[in-house]
């Protein structure tokens, strides 16, 4: 498990990159999360057919996955629940809604969970970088 968590070595420029982009792209996870970490179990309402504890995972892993990149922590499993969340909010936009890819109007899309979950992929597979808490516990890979 060490290894997993333990980040590749990767330059500084990249790493300054790999930084802003889970700065900005963590703190709008906060941000998209804070509303349904309040109601975790009950956030799409009522009439929702998704069970609380679906509704519950995608909370954390939206909150908690934000906070954790913003840190660089646990970067691997972050964007694990994060690729998960993104999958399904994709599913639901576009296979289950029929939501077009960029709405041209009032509606919903599924463009941003689109852009979301390729950079979950990409911190995933590239790791937070040099500059994260990862680095500072596990070290680095190389």
């Amino acid at each position: 498990m060490r290894q997993l968590l333990k980040p590749l070595r990767l330059s500084a420029r990249l790493s300054a990159g790999l930084l802003i982009l889970r700065l900005v792209a963590g703190l709008a996870f906060i941000f998209h999360g804070y509303g349904k970490i309040q109601s975790p179990f009950g956030w799409m309402g009522p009439d929702s057919d998704i069970p609380g504890v679906f509704q519950a995972l995608a909370a954390i892993s939206e909150f908690g996955g934000g906070l954790a990149w913003m840190l660089g922590l646990l970067t691997p499993l972050a964007s694990l629940g994060l690729v998960c969340t993104m999958t399904g909010a994709i599913w639901m936009h576009a296979v289950v809604m029929g939501d077009p890819f960029v709405s041209q109007g009032p509606g919903g899309a599924y463009e941003l969970a689109s852009v979301y979950l390729c950079v979950a992929v990409l911190l995933l597979l590239a790791g937070p970088g040099r500059y994260s808490v990862d680095c500072c516990i596990f070290g680095e890979k190389g």
